[in-house]
């Protein structure tokens, strides 16, 4: 049973920066040909500069599909582990507000899921397993 919980952890952590990437990214990119250039003035609000803008797409989908195939487990983890902590730490930072410190405590979450997943990879069902 434990070693089908890693892969019930590693697809549920997966699926959420898949769903954002292709969702949020590449899907609003096609049907709002502004969107790109909104995200990065969304970026510029924050003090990040526009390189952030592709950097942060690409990590969350090739972080993501990584995961989800089991492909480099660890190091997908530990990757999105850290642009996990790097969200709630730029984005959702201000902890006076409630929404925000709700924010940031879910990506601190899944930030703690996915050092769970790094620690414990590779799981079943996974690219990695194939190597054996």
């Amino acid at each position: 049973m434990n070693k089908y919980l890693g892969f019930i952890a590693r697809i549920l952590l997966a699926q959420v920066y898949l769903i954002v990437g292709f969702y949020s990214h590449i899907y609003q990119s096609i049907t709002n040909p502004n969107f790109y250039n909104n995200f990065q003035v969304y970026l510029g609000i924050f003090g990040l500069p526009g390189i952030f803008a592709p950097l942060m797409i690409l990590v969350e989908i090739t972080g993501s599909v990584l995961l989800l195939l089991g492909w480099k487990t660890r190091l997908s983890a530990l990757l999105l582990a850290g642009y996990s902590l790097f969200i709630a730490l730029v984005f959702h930072h201000n902890l006076a507000n409630p929404q925000e410190m709700l924010s940031c405590l879910q990506y601190l979450a899944v930030t703690g899921g996915l050092l769970m997943v790094a620690s414990s990879s590779p799981t079943a069902y996974s690219l990695d397993n194939l190597k054996k």
